[in-house]
């Protein structure tokens, strides 16, 4: 077993500490990662303090692993050792079903074990435990290739932030001589932006702050909308190929439905602590517009996501704290103050 340092939440009320914990020798298949910068999700915060109602204590969290490949097993093919690599949401599936069979892991049928907070199959009785550490172990088939070409600082991010924003506009197929609608500036939302710009689409950013107009045409927003202004609204009726909702707040959807053209998609990516008003079922009806959902991405198209943004310099925009400012990053992200991702330095463990 390989003595690990971490930070945890011990339970729901109190703030993340160091923890000492034990992870797996590595297997055959197996990769082991020395972790230089984790990300920090909102996901990691509403787990750390039990919102979702499905925490296991203690529970290490961080799911945007950016690290160097310090030892890999016998029949590791796809990794050697100082790879520059990643772990995202995932490190293992059932591999059996429909999902799993069409490289969709996220979706599995049976037995998606997370990073952190999921049965660990291979320590019966334990639970995953995440990027907050300075080491972890992944089966070789959950582990994602690096460019040495990125700002590793940047890069993080991308397995969760990247990925859930690059997936659904990858799937409905986005691209030149499409108008694109991102809800929000956030972690999420600013992804939305970069990507949705990179594939050619005219993109336009919604938001309830006139001070995020001018970061949002840098980050590529084409045209940004103030969502309370009725009158820039309307000024959209009909007119968006594909929206995607990066919100986790409950809100009227319908206010961005009206602004899908006939067989438009509006995509929501962020998980509210409670449900969205319902929406008006004419307002679907009458234009055979969408509402769907979507979640990460599975490895392959992970992996197709970094290599897209290793082309064309895509990083996301972050502030880089020690492991020992955590909390007071978790308070700030609830206030929206950071622009637009916290990323630990792990080098700070050792301190």
């Amino acid at each position: 077993m390989i003595k690990t340092l971490g930070y945890a939440a011990p339970s729901a009320t109190n703030p993340l500490a160091p923890f000492s914990f034990e992870r797996r020798d590595p297997g055959p298949k197996d990769v082991q990662i020395e972790i230089l910068y984790c990300g920090v999700c909102h996901s990691d915060i509403h787990t750390a303090r039990n919102e979702w109602k499905s925490t296991v204590y203690p529970v290490v969290p961080g799911h945007e692993i950016v690290g160097r490949a310090t030892k890999v097993g016998s029949e590791v093919k796809k990794f050697k050792e100082g790879d520059l690599v990643g772990v995202g949401c995932l490190v293992d599936s059932c591999r059996k079903c429909p999902s799993c069979q069409a490289s969709e892991e996220q979706y599995c049928d049976n037995e998606k074990i997370f990073t952190y907070n999921s049965p660990d199959k291979h320590l019966p009785g334990k639970q995953t435990y995440g990027g907050y550490s300075n080491h972890i172990v992944v089966d070789q088939d959950f582990v994602l290739k690096v460019s040495e070409k990125l700002d590793l600082k940047g890069v993080g991010p991308l397995l969760c932030a990247g990925i859930t924003t690059f997936s659904p506009l990858h799937h409905w197929k986005v691209g030149k001589g499409q108008k694109v609608g991102i809800v929000g500036l956030g972690g999420l939302g600013h992804m939305g932006v970069k990507l949705a710009h990179a594939m050619g689409a005219h993109v336009v950013l919604f938001t309830t702050s006139p001070s995020k107009v001018a970061d949002a045409k840098r980050l590529g927003a084409d045209e940004v909308v103030i969502s309370k202004n009725e009158g820039e609204m309307k000024a959209h009726l009909n007119s968006f190929n594909f929206i995607l909702n990066t919100l986790s707040v409950p809100h009227n959807l319908d206010a961005y439905i009206s602004l899908l053209k006939r067989d438009g998609t509006m995509v929501l990516v962020g998980v509210p602590e409670h449900p969205h008003p319902s929406p008006n079922i004419g307002n679907l009806i009458f234009g055979r517009r969408s509402i769907a959902g979507s979640l990460i991405g599975g490895i392959k198209e992970t992996q197709e996501m970094l290599d897209f943004c290793a082309e064309r310099n895509i990083v996301s925009d972050v502030e880089v704290i020690p492991i020992q400012k955590i909390n007071e990053a978790y308070e700030r992200i609830l206030k929206s103050d950071v622009k637009y991702r916290f990323v630990i330095d792990m080098a700070s463990l050792k301190a």
